[in-house]
């Protein structure tokens, strides 16, 4: 990642943090790649040795003080100059794709408390039912 050499510049920039080893997130962002054209997304794996802290680095004090947390089973995109996880941050990626995929996102309007459990099912069930790769997939 470089850095931006402005704020307006930085808060442009769409960030996807994922879980590079997950068959089920590599083939999501597979899709995603070919479902934005426009090609706005950047994509870190949460194994990135630097990914979180290069993150942090470019977005001094505006991601350290996120309710965000950083872990493998959650899918997290820095957008617009904030940070969005989980159901949250996987409606508002399909909101920036090419039609029809944006419809998705009326689903925001379904309280987190009822979104979120069903993202953590799958979370939590995604490699025991999609599998995990050997080695970490980068578009």
């Amino acid at each position: 990642m470089s850095t931006p050499t402005c704020y307006s510049d930085m808060d442009k920039r769409w960030i996807i943090l994922y879980d590079g080893y997950c068959n089920l997130c590599s083939s999501a962002v597979q899709w995603i790649v070919r479902n934005d054209p426009k090609r706005r997304f950047t994509f870190v794996p949460l194994q990135h040795a630097g990914g979180w802290k290069e993150l942090q680095k470019v977005y001094p004090g505006r991601v350290m003080g996120s309710t965000a947390r950083l872990s493998e089973d959650t899918v997290l995109l820095w957008m617009e100059g904030k940070l969005y996880s989980r159901s949250t941050a996987a409606l508002r990626i399909a909101m920036k794709l090419r039609f029809p995929w944006p419809v998705l996102g009326i689903f925001l309007l379904v309280p987190k408390f009822i979104r979120d459990p069903v993202y953590n099912l799958v979370a939590r069930n995604r490699v025991r039912w999609f599998g995990r790769r050997h080695t970490c997939y980068l578009p």
